[in-house]
């Protein structure tokens, strides 16, 4: 079996668990699309909205305005097309192609270099490696620049995220500066607990602000662009020009205003669920971070990545608790694994998934599901 299907089978299995320590679990579209009906007879929805305009969209963009305390929200399909349209707008109105943004970025790492080849964007590194951005690292980035973009949490370095002392720092370094600060904001919802601040805080600091419905939100897909009400106009603008105005919306956008109801009030546990697991784990296992700062962290061991594979497949077969898969690092004999706490964890025993990860490492524990 090659590495691909083995890694293939582990997340498949995974998948058809009811609890999992990493990982979200999906309703069949059956069942996900009978539970959007309803979701929509409970919120009163009864009207389709047109090309981005009425209905649910106009429902989930006035939610966002008072959650994040913002003048405007548009609603967009996709993250990629969100961000492009902010960092596009931003720079038009500087007259400078230059952005800075860490080098472990989602657009630099997995967007196979769109910004740069659509929008023509020169890349400047804020950050290398797993740091957060600060007003440190913005400081000897010389000559111009269009936008600044700080991904709160940086998902490729465990979900780092800066102090809120230090994000209130870039942020007056960036007016400082002139510049404007856009926030990535797709995993937000996750890092709020960290900063412990109300959203309209975080908000605040940032002169764009970008969100996202499918990840720790549970939605179908689709983001949103949040920002002063004549930089949203522009990305309403962006959003059609990049064919991102789609004739219908409303099964997506319920899928998010759903996730907003039911799944926000959950991330605060899974944030400390994910502590919790992290502090139980046995010597010769390393959390990056080492106290998780957000639900979701990188984990590193000792082994090979297929042997553990096979163990962990044995193991979710064995228990029916979806585990996460591992990967090899560029270090010969080192793996690693993204762990992503959900709700369908909040009913297992930390100590005790820690010790059965453990196990299916190649520990000596027996854990007991």
């Amino acid at each position: 079996m090659t590495s691909d299907d083995l890694a293939t089978r582990v997340r498949a299995a995974g998948r058809a668990c009811a609890t999992a320590v990493s990982g979200h679990q999906h309703a069949s579209p059956t069942q996900t699309f009978s539970d959007l009906a309803r979701v929509c007879e409970e919120l009163g929805i009864d009207e389709w909205d047109t090309y981005g305009e009425g209905g649910a969209v106009t429902r989930l963009e006035d939610d966002l305005v008072e959650r994040f305390g913002v003048e405007a929200a548009a609603y967009f399909p996709s993250g990629v097309m969100a961000q492009q349209a902010a960092l596009r707008i931003h720079c038009d109105r500087d007259g400078s192609r230059r952005v800075a943004m860490p080098d472990l970025s989602h657009l630099l790492v997995h967007e196979d270099d769109g910004p740069r080849i659509l929008q023509d964007l020169e890349i400047v590194h804020l950050t290398t490696g797993f740091e957060a951005p600060t007003a440190a690292h913005l400081e000897p980035v010389p000559g111009r620049l269009g936008a600044v973009l700080a991904e709160l949490p940086l998902r490729d370095a465990g979900c780092l995220l800066p102090t809120w002392d230090e994000l209130v720092e870039l942020s007056a370094a960036c007016r400082a500066r002139g510049v404007a600060l856009h926030l990535d904001g797709a995993r937000i919802w996750e890092g709020q607990p960290w900063f412990d601040r109300p959203l309209d805080e975080i908000a605040a600091l940032a002169d764009s602000l970008y969100v996202s419905f499918y990840k720790g939100l549970g939605g179908l897909t689709g983001a949103a662009l949040l920002g002063p009400e004549d930089f949203v106009t522009e990305a309403r603008l962006w959003r059609r020009r990049l064919g991102g105005t789609t004739y219908r919306a409303t099964a997506e956008v319920v899928s998010a205003l759903a996730g907003l109801r039911d799944r926000l009030p959950l991330i605060p546990e899974t944030v400390s669920w994910a502590r919790e697991l992290a502090a139980a784990l046995p010597a010769g296992l390393a959390a990056q971070p080492a106290v998780p700062q957000t639900n979701q962290f990188l984990l590193y061991a000792d082994g090979d990545a297929d042997a553990v594979n096979e163990r962990v497949l044995a193991a979710v077969e064995e228990h029916g608790i979806g585990l996460p898969v591992w990967t090899a690092t560029r270090q010969p004999g080192r793996i690693q694994c993204e762990v992503v706490v959900g709700p369908a964890a909040l009913g297992l025993d930390p100590a005790a998934m820690a010790e059965l990860v453990a196990s299916a490492c190649g520990g000596t524990g027996t854990a007991s599901a």
